[in-house]
């Protein structure tokens, strides 16, 4: 029996991406536009390309997952996000493991994605195999409410790993990878709230440079030369922000 797939694609104003994303999904049963309520052209490009529009008011991108895969009638989804690319090579094998050829040993697939950033495929400091797990049947998966950023998959039953990439254009600056880390330090800040972090004055200075430590000197992010130190410095600087903001929630909640 031949199971059938639906590219979904969460978006908010995404004008600049989604038509070539959309493009390198018309492989797909059906292809999704996952919107949240875009202000832009988003809506209109992928009305165009042929695409179902659903739209829903934005919570957090765990609570939008969980929505699409409620609202998604097939038996597999395949979750893009509007600045990826799914290459043909990795088309063929997601036909071929969802039960194109009768394989039903599992329940989702993460898939290895290559990370572009200003121009430059990373290599190292964690972007790569930066393995998703995007590919999920549905009635076997959903989003893991307490992680609104970052997004946890809850899986009942088994995830096998594919073997072809995702394409990720990541970043085309740093104005951009700043502005869009301090979309997320909000969640990120009120995790480690609910998680009950206890902060003490050296922890805005050992949390940063561990964090430059394990992308830069662990995970190789060295292997990436001047970006490498880029992008593990911002990184540090973003665990800095997401401490500093935390610090501000507590307090406030403190009264």
């Amino acid at each position: 029996m031949t199971e059938s797939l639906a590219a979904v694609v969460l978006a908010w104003n995404e004008e600049r991406h989604i038509g070539d994303c959309l493009d390198s999904l018309a492989w797909a049963d059906v292809r999704v536009l996952f919107d949240s309520i875009s202000t832009d052209h988003t809506v209109e490009i992928a009305q165009n390309r042929g695409a179902k529009v659903l739209q829903h008011p934005f919570e957090s991108f765990a609570a939008q997952r969980n929505a699409a895969l409620a609202a998604v009638d097939a038996d597999w989804v395949l979750f893009v996000d509007a600045d990826e690319r799914v290459t043909p090579a990795l088309a063929d094998e997601v036909r071929r493991v969802i039960g194109y050829t009768g394989s039903q040993a599992h329940a989702g697939w993460w898939i290895p994605r290559h990370n572009y950033m200003i121009g430059h495929r990373m290599r190292g400091g964690g972007w790569f195999p930066d393995p998703q797990l995007r590919l999920l049947r549905r009635g076997t998966a959903r989003y893991d409410p307490t992680r609104p950023v970052h997004e946890v998959v809850i899986l009942d039953g088994a995830a096998g790993t594919l073997d072809n990439v995702l394409i990720h254009y990541n970043y085309d600056s740093v104005a951009q990878f700043r502005h869009k880390m301090l979309r997320y330090t909000a969640f990120e800040a009120s995790i480690l709230r609910k998680q009950q972090v206890r902060v003490r004055p050296w922890t805005y200075a050992t949390m940063p440079l561990r964090e430059f430590w394990r992308r830069f000197v662990k995970l190789k992010g060295y292997e990436d030369h001047v970006y490498g130190l880029l992008f593990c410095g911002l990184m540090a600087w973003y665990t800095l922000v997401t401490y500093w903001q935390f610090r501000g929630v507590r307090e406030k909640a403190e009264g």
